[in-house]
């Protein structure tokens, strides 16, 4: 069973709990700054990540299909990195849609084999904190609700580690609905500068498909709940219950039947995200309405200077 992350991560300051816990994360977060790779350069194929620093929910695998039909639409082969979790096969799954997905416990291995198929672009779904790739780009992104969260490494924060590395990434997206971030900004552009920000937000790319004049039950195991439950309550759509698992929940039978028993209680359909649908069985699949999401990048034009194009 995966546990949701502590909501004390997410406070604008660090509370008695985070206080408790932050001498191991100043240990974790030395013992990072001491672990050095040699980092290995593959020749001939541009290596772009797309990491985070605050852990989960923010919007990596949206861009990073984004990136590769920008790579599409100029006719640059381009394919998926992504390292062996099984608790992510449905991100692999979703990937796999839009192009490649090379998959390996080595995201080096990985990386050789698209290499050696002849892409030209490999793309990195996570592996920010993989140090063992010199990447020749690096984007890093952030949900648009949780930012930084309380700002420090876990376990006294959502962080992956220092939020002083972003100076070295310098390319930040900041994903999510319409909220304003301004302020977020002009904090970390005081204190690091130079950074570059992409401002992103979800786009509902099937909402046609579903009856503003029926009920729905709404389900989902993923990072950023609260900015898809956002998203979904700018629609006209009848939303009359929201239920949430953890990040990249394996759901049972018994899951299953509870959702479909507070539809049926509801006079609802079920509906969830395309991630989550992509962890069912394809009986299951048949009864329940997926929700197809992408993002919209303000400043295209700006990365795509960054990407050569």
């Amino acid at each position: 069973m995966k546990l949701k992350k502590p909501k004390f991560w997410d406070y604008n300051k660090p509370n008695l709990l985070s206080n408790f816990l932050y001498p191991i994360s100043k240990i974790i977060e030395i013992l990072t700054i001491f672990k050095f790779k040699k980092k290995v350069k593959i020749e001939n194929v541009k290596t772009i990540c797309i990491g985070n620093i605050y852990l989960g929910g923010t919007g990596k695998t949206s861009l990073a299909i984004k990136l590769k039909e920008l790579f599409d639409k100029h006719n640059i082969n381009s394919c998926f990195i992504k390292k062996d979790y099984s608790d992510q096969i449905d991100e692999q799954k979703l990937l796999s849609k839009f192009g490649e997905v090379f998959v390996n416990k080595s995201r080096i291995k990985a990386l050789k084999k698209a290499a050696s198929a002849n892409y030209k672009v490999a793309i990195f779904d996570d592996g920010l904190q993989d140090k063992s790739i010199k990447y020749d780009l690096s984007f890093v992104c952030f949900n648009k609700t949780n930012l930084i969260g309380n700002g420090r490494m876990i376990p006294a924060g959502p962080l992956r580690e220092g939020l002083d590395n972003i100076k070295i990434y310098k390319n930040i997206f900041l994903i999510g609905n319409n909220e304003n971030t301004q302020t977020f900004k002009d904090q970390i552009n005081n204190k690091y500068g130079s950074l570059k920000f992409f401002d992103c937000r979800y786009i509902f790319k099937n909402l046609n498909n579903f009856n503003d004049k029926e009920k729905y039950v709404v389900f989902s195991g993923i990072g950023n709940f609260g900015t898809l439950k956002d998203m979904l309550k700018q629609t006209k759509m009848n939303l009359v219950e929201f239920l949430e698992f953890p990040d990249h929940y394996n759901f049972s039978e018994n899951d299953i039947g509870k959702i479909f028993k507070i539809a049926e209680e509801k006079k609802a359909k079920v509906i969830t995200t395309e991630k989550d649908f992509l962890r069912l069985d394809e009986k299951i699949q048949k009864k329940i309405g997926c929700i197809k999401i992408e993002i919209e990048i303000k400043q295209i034009e700006e990365l795509k200077k960054i990407l050569s194009f």
